[in-house]
């Protein structure tokens, strides 16, 4: 006798498939067709692909691209090279690593446009507390957020202060999940700390790495309010990136070439985030 499988349990998947519809895909289709027309509140034309024709003509919007593909690569490699060293040093016994702890983590609770302030008067360049300290000594502080050749990574350094708390206690779970039976094994084969760290605990805490990368990847992808509050995309264009120009386009009435960013900052992150992700898990650690 055959039996019909009961439809009962997919009906659990329905408010979760609502969800994801109404807050995600509706949306999501909804941006591909208006970066295909000029719109406004009131009124929209089709014009194709036109957009993404002028999005590539214009000079800022692809220094915007290129400097949104910068950022979060250096905010990404800086935050998992970071991560796992302090997160080490901090797994060591070191006294006082509680507090050290804690202290590590505090910036990420921190709000990032309190933050973005709070450095933005720090980095003056003539009254900032930081240039202050390195003319006491002797040294002349850069313009580190008025130097269009600075601007950016003096970013990038606030933004891997803010974030490397979170990447730390990411690899610290990732460690102590590790037994120390691979480790007494190691040593009785004679490695030595340094082939400790690379052929034990880097394999180990592949998983940790893979969460921070991915993290960080999508992150610095996408970040926007850090950039906004310390330098609003300039001096110029120099510290512009893609959600930032999105921003001054819609700001400047251009809803459909705003539009039209939007699905490019979603394909890049896409096409980055995904390969990536795949060639991460794509092998299992070999002991």
């Amino acid at each position: 006798m055959t039996r019909t499988k009961s439809p009962y349990p997919y009906w659990f998947l329905l408010p979760a498939a609502v969800i994801f519809t109404v807050l995600f895909l509706v949306p999501t289709l909804a941006s591909f067709w208006f970066s295909l027309t000029r719109w406004d509140l009131f009124s929209v034309e089709f014009i194709g692909i036109e957009n993404y024709r002028q999005f590539f003509r214009e000079p800022f919007l692809i220094q915007g691209l290129f400097n949104t593909v910068v950022y979060a690569v250096l905010t990404s490699a800086t935050k998992t090279v970071l991560g796992l060293l302090l997160a080490v040093l901090l797994t060591s016994g070191l006294w006082g690593q509680g507090f050290l702890r804690t202290l590590m983590f505090f910036p990420v609770l921190v709000s990032t446009i309190g933050v973005g302030i709070t450095f933005t008067v720090l980095m003056h360049p003539t009254r900032g507390i930081i240039n202050v300290a390195l003319a006491t000594i002797g040294i002349h502080g850069p313009g580190w957020l008025t130097d269009p050749a600075l601007a950016l990574y003096s970013v990038v350094l606030v933004d891997v202060w803010k974030g490397i708390g979170l990447a730390t206690v990411i690899y610290i779970a990732g460690l102590a999940s590790i037994s120390p039976e691979y480790y007494e094994a190691a040593r009785i084969d004679g490695a030595t700390r340094t082939q400790l760290f690379f052929r034990v605990t880097v394999p180990l805490v592949k998983p940790a790495t893979v969460t921070v990368v991915t993290l960080s990847l999508i992150g610095g992808l996408r970040s926007f309010d850090l950039i906004w509050a310390m330098t609003r995309g300039g001096p110029g264009f120099s510290s512009d990136v893609l959600a930032s120009v999105i921003y001054k386009q819609y700001q400047a009435g251009f809803y459909g070439l705003s539009t039209a960013g939007n699905v490019i900052l979603f394909a890049l992150i896409a096409v980055i985030i995904v390969p990536l992700t795949l060639w991460f898990n794509r092998k299992e650690v070999e002991l």
